[in-house]
Parts: structure tokens; sequence; C-alpha cells
């Protein structure tokens, strides 16, 4: 299959990657490189395989076959316990329903973000805060999710993944259910992390969004279609065409 990216500076690698449920092929042999610092879309139709590679990547399910390598360490051979502790430290998710828990402040649901890292409490509400702040809401830290906008949710889930400093963020169809504007917001906010050294991988039908990425990993019926990268001139046109919320 395609690959793309530097081998030598991956902090992601699938290789021959498959996964069978029964009968179902939902992936038929994936290879992918991503480098460190990379801003990548995996785009494709329903069924056709994103979301399979998008549990793999995130170490939320294993691969029946082939071998996957986060941050230099070969999932196959970990144990459930150790993948646990590599996804807290390596992988940060962004989902399309922001998943906040209603009682609880912004700055406390992006503090849950490190729960698991056996971090103590003052120390994860000071970093709460700056994710926050990262996240252009350090006036919203006392507010309730019922008190925030659809666009300003988001920003609270994307900062709840980020405040552990993950090698890796994947964002699943991270514009999904917000309006155009807020949508458009929240691409140019995952750039901005991405300039400031973030590998994200935003997971998307959406073929304009994807589009506005500077690459493009198109899946169908379990297999990378292509894997290419988009030039200056076509990433302008793109992000100024102005992709905004997906259906």
């Amino acid at each position: 299959m395609s690959s793309g990216g530097a081998a030598a500076d991956s902090v992601l690698r699938l290789q021959d990657v498959t996964k069978v449920y029964g009968d179902v092929r939902a992936l038929g042999g994936v290879s992918v490189d991503v480098a460190a610092g990379e801003l990548v879309a995996v785009v494709g139709p329903s069924g056709s395989g994103k979301s399979t590679m998008l549990n793999i990547v995130g170490t939320l399910d294993r691969p029946t076959s082939g071998t996957v390598t986060i941050a230099g360490n070969d999932v196959g051979t970990m144990s459930d316990d150790a993948l646990s502790l590599l996804r807290a430290d390596h992988v940060g998710f962004v989902f399309q329903h922001f998943h906040l828990q209603s009682g609880a402040t912004a700055a406390e649901n992006v503090a849950d973000g490190l729960l698991y890292a056996g971090t103590r409490r003052a120390e994860r509400q000071a970093r709460a805060v700056g994710a926050l702040e990262r996240v252009g809401l350090g006036r919203r830290v006392d507010h309730r999710p019922n008190q925030l906008s659809g666009g300003e949710k988001q920003r609270v889930a994307i900062a709840r993944a980020i405040v552990g400093e993950p090698t890796i963020l994947l964002a699943d169809e991270p514009t999904g259910a917000l309006d155009t504007a807020s949508g458009t917001a929240i691409l140019e906010l995952l750039r901005e992390l991405n300039a400031g050294g973030t590998t994200v991988l935003v997971i998307t039908h959406d073929l304009d969004l994807a589009a506005s990425l500077p690459r493009q990993i198109r899946m169908r019926d379990g297999l990378v279609q292509s894997d290419s990268s988009s030039d200056a001139a076509e990433l302008a046109a793109a992000i100024h065409g102005g992709p905004g919320g997906v259906a």
C-alpha cells in the first residue's frame, strides 16, 4: 500500500495491518508512515476502514495481523496495561461528540485527561488552565458545558486531548457536530496546534476538509487508495475556499 512520511522520524507506522471481524475484512493490509509534525487527513466514505484504522492507531483495538509502531513502541509486543500507559502518554483523542461531564467546569473536564497519568490534583488543575488558554478559552475555565457554545465545547475537548502533551492527536470528525463558522475555527485551531509541533491525524468523510490539509490518505474497502500531499497553492485555495463544518 501507499506510505508517506520519512521512516527515520516516524511517530506512527502501520505495516501490512489487517483487521478481520468474523467474515468482514475491515482492513486489508494497510501500510502508512506518519512523520513527527505532520498534519494528515484520513478520508473515506462509511465502510472504508478509516474508523477501524483510528481504533488501531489509538490502541483501542489490536490488528489481526501486521505491525503497529507508535513513538518507537511495537504495540503487538505490549500487555494491555502497558498499552494503556502508552495511550495515556502518546495519544490524544478528539471526537465528533464532545463527551464532557455536564456537571463539571471546563477546567475539571480538561483535568480529567490527566487522571491516568498519576498527576497530582494541583498540577492537573494548573495544566488544565494552561491547555484551555492554549485553545483560546482562558476566560471560560469555570464555565460548565451548558454555558458554552458548540465550538467552545469542542475546544474544551481539544484542550483535554492535548493537556497531556501527546505525541499524536487523533481527531475523529472534529467539525461534524458544528456549524460552518465553528467548524472552520476548529480546523484553524488544529492547524495552529500542528504548527506548534503536534502531529495531527484528522479522520473524516469530508473531501473538502481533507483537501485543506497538507496530506490526504484516502481509504476505500479497507485499503489505502491513495496517499498524496498538496502543494502550497492547492492548500491555499482549499483553505480559503472554507471547508467549514461537515454534514
